[in-house]
């Protein structure tokens, strides 16, 4: 079975030399293909003297988010070598290549479109979650309430007790799909630049009969990398979270008008306590 590992560069170049380094020598991936995101910082030059063997660097023609990067990564992936499982990673991930040998392995023997391991952020823990339903975007908007919101959508944990779990969601920092699938399903949907592209991607999955599993005894460290928040202030990243969140209502969720209005009012009400909380920690 032919496997390739997407690698997303946006301006992180360093942690992304870091990633190469950790993986290279896993003869578990076939392909390392590191997709410089249209880079301002000069990443691409500087990123393509890792290419050797299995490694290669591409890049986009401009930058369109994290699902048009990842997509062109992709189908590169899938048109040049007729890559079977395909592996999103941010570059600010630990991974060892039992762990993914563990996760091809049950989605190989098993009846499973896309697997993904425990991810623990800086000791907090994520194994999926439900498709967000419109209360729950609501309840997200509304400040303090939406602690509530993200509860909802979580399972509960005696879920976790087997080895395997289905869910509807998983984390988009590090997942494996068999490129049929992906396929199937039209790949991402390249209408969000950035947030929301799991709940997409895992209405899309279900819409279509697939199922997505978290393998509870593989953990993978995600460390977070700055580089979103190097490039993007708080308030635009905020923005621009609400703006792919009402896209998903719109477009998946088939919400109506008055639920819509309801999401650009409650937006409207948060963004302006944030921004005058903003302006008063200066």
């Amino acid at each position: 079975m032919n496997t390739a590992i997407i690698i997303l560069n946006y301006n992180d170049f360093t942690t992304t030399k870091e990633m190469i380094e950790q993986i290279k020598d896993y003869k578990i991936l076939n392909h390392i293909i590191i997709v410089d995101n249209c880079s301002t910082d000069d990443s691409y030059n500087i990123l393509k003297k890792e290419e050797k063997n299995n490694i290669e660097v591409i890049k986009t023609k401009s930058n369109n988010g994290y699902a048009s990067g990842n997509n062109y990564g992709i189908k590169y992936a899938i048109n040049k070598y007729k890559s079977d499982y395909i592996i999103i990673s941010n570059p600010d991930i630990i991974v060892k290549e039992k762990d993914i040998k563990a996760l091809i392995k049950e989605l190989k023997f098993n009846n499973i479109s896309l697997i993904a391991p425990t991810i623990n952020e800086h000791g907090i823990i994520s194994k999926g979650w439900k498709l967000p339903k419109l209360r729950n975007d609501i309840l997200s908007n509304i400040n303090y309430f939406h602690k509530y919101a993200e509860k909802d959508l979580m399972y509960d944990k005696s879920k976790y007790k087997s080895k395997i779990t289905e869910v509807e969601v998983v984390k988009g920092c590090f997942f494996i799909i068999k490129s049929n699938v992906i396929k199937d399903i039209n790949y991402f949907d390249e209408n969000t630049f950035l947030y929301y592209e799991e709940n997409i991607l895992g209405k899309k999955l279900k819409d279509k009969k697939y199922k997505s599993y978290i393998l509870n005894e593989v953990e993978v460290i995600h460390n977070l990398s700055v580089s979103v928040d190097k490039s993007i202030k708080s308030l635009k990243k905020y923005k621009i979270l609400k703006e792919s969140q009402r896209y998903y209502e719109k477009n998946y969720n088939n919400t109506n008008i008055f639920g819509m209005l309801l999401l650009y009012l409650t937006y409207y009400i948060s963004y302006f306590i944030s921004l005058i909380t903003s302006l008063f920690r200066r």
